[in-house]
């Protein structure tokens, strides 16, 4: 693989931490509802409802409910961590890792579930970046990011990783948002089109 340079720190992404009981049953299904309905949309009642738990089960796990917002965020960041790790593992070279990447999101964008990324979801409805919860969105691209930067960085120099990452990121956030947009097939070809030209580009010097 060859390319053009640019610079990054990283983060390793964390392993999920098991939810037991009611507290998972809670995230769960606020998860499915914020997801889908948005983060403003979805009232506490309504989670409590669907989650079949008690007001006071509520509150005494979740005194708030960006308290439950950033729970969802921060569990449904590991899963996603703990799925690129299984993803990177499955095959060899640094182009094989970010293909299967590639291939994934494809799989997510025919998913009839599909509704957009939940992160870009929050970032959108807290634009506030002193937010807590704005942070923990932009954290996870963040981690996406530098997960692709350590991949790329078994076949180019860390400054050529940073710069090839954050393209990379560029292009599946797009894709992302295309694919919520009803153009998911033609938004992940093409995405994985200019993702390739841009693995073979000449280092430069």
């Amino acid at each position: 693989m060859r390319q053009t340079c640019l610079i990054t720190s990283g983060r390793t992404m964390a392993a999920a931490e098991p939810l037991s009981g009611k507290r998972r049953r809670i995230v769960e299904t606020a998860y499915r509802l914020f997801r889908r309905d948005g983060f403003h949309a979805t009232g506490i009642d309504r989670i409590i409802a669907e989650a079949q738990v008690a007001k006071m089960t509520m509150y005494r796990h979740f005194p708030a409910k960006d308290d439950l917002i950033l729970a969802v965020l921060d569990w449904r960041a590991k899963r996603f961590a703990q799925r690129l790790d299984r993803l990177a593992a499955r095959v060899e070279t640094p182009e094989q890792k970010i293909a299967a990447l590639f291939d994934w999101y494809g799989t997510w964008f025919a998913n009839p579930d599909f509704h957009g990324c939940l992160f870009a979801h929050a970032l959108a409805e807290f634009g506030d970046p002193a937010h807590p919860i704005f942070k923990a969105a932009a954290r996870q691209k963040d981690d996406l990011g530098a997960h692709m930067r350590r991949i790329l960085e078994a076949s180019v120099p860390p400054a050529c990783a940073q710069g090839l990452a954050t393209a990379l990121l560029m292009l599946i956030e797009g894709a992302t948002l295309l694919a919520q947009a009803g153009q998911g097939p033609a938004a992940i070809i093409e995405a994985r089109r200019a993702a390739s030209a841009l693995m073979a580009a000449p280092v430069q010097p």
